[in-house]
């Protein structure tokens, strides 16, 4: 990818997040655990706290036009003052730490070795904030999802994640995960109704759609998108860690474009299929 922040910003504007709003201390705790948990395993001296700062004063100045606070890097590194963060902030910062994990990486390695890890760093980060996310909330998810009592688990799981990102500011305005979907996608007619999830998962695989209003990272996740190819998808790679618990792999067509919605109806089309008795026993939870 080629694109620059600059560029980027003067082709996707995002005017209706230039108002701040605030976000919960619980969910920036567990995110500042997430994010920077992941980031400190591949940073460098080079690439370290200062480097990320630079970066979101450069954001923040290209678009919002504000003045960074400063010492803002640090601060979410260490946790300290999370209740002070505004939604602009945290966009920011999200930004910030993911293109330096990105950068990172493609010191590392080329083409589509470092696709896999850019999307693995960002699955990382989901899965250590759902562990955290789900001891919060005491989730109570089956360890598989074969019988109408799993299923209406999961649907409950579910809500209770929805619920709480838009409690925590995270989705300004809207949550919702449909296993109703009819749509047509790569010239494929999909018309499938809540009852036949379950038969589908054991006939090839379903389908789900995630919809979501005004979350808090779309501008920084539609400039990542374009300038490196793999945005952080904070909440989507959280709720396909949460399959991945019931032994299922989970995920949003590879054509997802977040640019291409408007900010309030952010649209994923997901496919969802049964994690094979192989694959279940090699993978574990990340801690």
């Amino acid at each position: 990818m080629s694109a620059t922040l600059s560029n980027v910003v003067s082709q996707h504007p995002y005017p209706e997040f230039q108002d701040w709003w605030p976000l919960g201390e619980s969910f920036l705790a567990m995110m500042a655990d997430a994010i920077t948990s992941q980031w400190h395993a591949l940073s460098s001296p080079a690439d370290g706290v200062d480097s990320v700062q630079n970066t979101v004063e450069e954001y923040i100045s290209l678009v919002y036009h504000r003045q960074s606070r400063p010492g803002l890097a640090a601060d979410f590194a260490s946790a300290t003052s999370l209740g002070t963060l505004q939604s602009v902030e945290f966009d920011a910062l999200s930004f910030a730490f993911f293109l330096s994990a990105y950068r990172k990486l493609a010191s590392q390695s080329t083409g589509d070795a470092l696709s896999h890890s850019r999307r693995q760093f960002a699955e990382n980060v989901g899965a250590r904030f759902f562990s955290l996310l789900s001891e919060h909330l005491t989730l109570d998810l089956p360890q598989t999802l074969q019988s109408d009592a799993d299923l209406a688990q999961v649907k409950s799981a579910i809500r209770r994640v929805g619920f709480f990102l838009q409690e925590q500011g995270y989705l300004r305005s809207h949550f919702a995960f449909h296993f109703d979907v009819h749509a047509i996608h790569a010239g494929e007619k999909i018309n499938q109704k809540s009852d036949d999830l379950l038969a589908a998962l054991g006939s090839g695989g379903a389908y789900a759609l995630y919809e979501m209003g005004h979350p808090v990272i779309l501008p920084s996740a539609v400039y990542l998108h374009h300038i490196v190819g793999e945005a952080q998808h904070h909440s989507s790679r959280t709720i396909e860690e949460l399959f991945a618990r019931v032994g299922c792999d989970a995920w949003e067509t590879d054509d997802f474009d977040p640019s291409l919605f408007p900010p309030d109806l952010v649209v994923e089309l997901w496919k969802i299929r049964n994690r094979s008795p192989e694959a279940r026993q090699i993978s574990s939870p990340q801690q």
